[in-house]
């Protein structure tokens, strides 16, 4: 009975899946945010050469203002809690990494960081840059991101809403911002991966 029930919901979700693909409905222009349930922020680093270190951030809050006939003039904010981050340290019962990593003076200092597009340029039929202002540990330096659109919907078939979707990597210089402890050891270079659906900012998720 499993099985037979498990098959038929299956099948809803495949057909129901297929029709959205079918349709060909992209999502219309306005303005859109993270859906948090299907984006990740995650950063790596090199670690004496041995392995790259990751983490990412859990509170992420990314606003586009979205042009799909004209993607140049779309906008892009972006704001993360630097005590989101998650680096699932192995001993949290001996040390707070994480509050260590977010809070720290010496690390990401408790301050927000904050990406404002200032000129987005497309490179071809699904991919482009986004150059803008990073700021963070009070600073700002400009920071490039290269980015895949990956599709949208007029309507997703499991949420019955608008949504747009990205994949995006870049890289930054942590000395620029003042971060510079234990270069080279640990990488000057750090390396950015981000995906995630974005819905219609008047959405509320519940």
């Amino acid at each position: 009975m499993l099985r037979i029930t498990a098959f038929c919901i299956g099948l809803a979700l495949n057909t129901a899946f297929s029709v959205a693909a079918d349709s060909g409905e992209p999502a219309p222009a306005g303005a859109y945010k993270t859906d948090p349930s299907h984006s990740s922020v995650n950063w790596s680093f090199s670690h004496f050469g041995l392995s790259h270190y990751t983490a990412r951030f859990t509170k992420v809050d990314a606003r586009l203002e979205w042009n799909p006939e004209k993607p140049e003039t779309s906008a892009l904010s972006v704001k993360i809690d630097p005590l989101s981050v998650r680096t699932d340290y192995p001993w949290p019962e001996r040390v707070d990494f994480d509050a260590k990593i977010g809070g720290d003076e010496m690390f990401l200092a408790g301050k927000p960081i904050i990406f404002v597009s200032r000129a987005i340029r497309v490179t071809g039929d699904k991919s482009g840059t986004v150059e803008g202002l990073l700021t963070f540990r009070g600073q700002t330096h400009p920071a490039t991101l290269d980015v895949i659109f990956n599709g949208s919907m007029a309507k997703h078939p499991m949420m019955g809403i608008p949504k747009v979707g990205f994949s995006a990597t870049g890289s930054i210089r942590r000395s620029e911002w003042g971060l510079d402890f234990s270069i080279p050891e640990l990488s000057d270079e750090v390396t950015l991966v981000i995906e995630t659906q974005m819905v219609p900012a008047d959405y509320e998720f519940q």
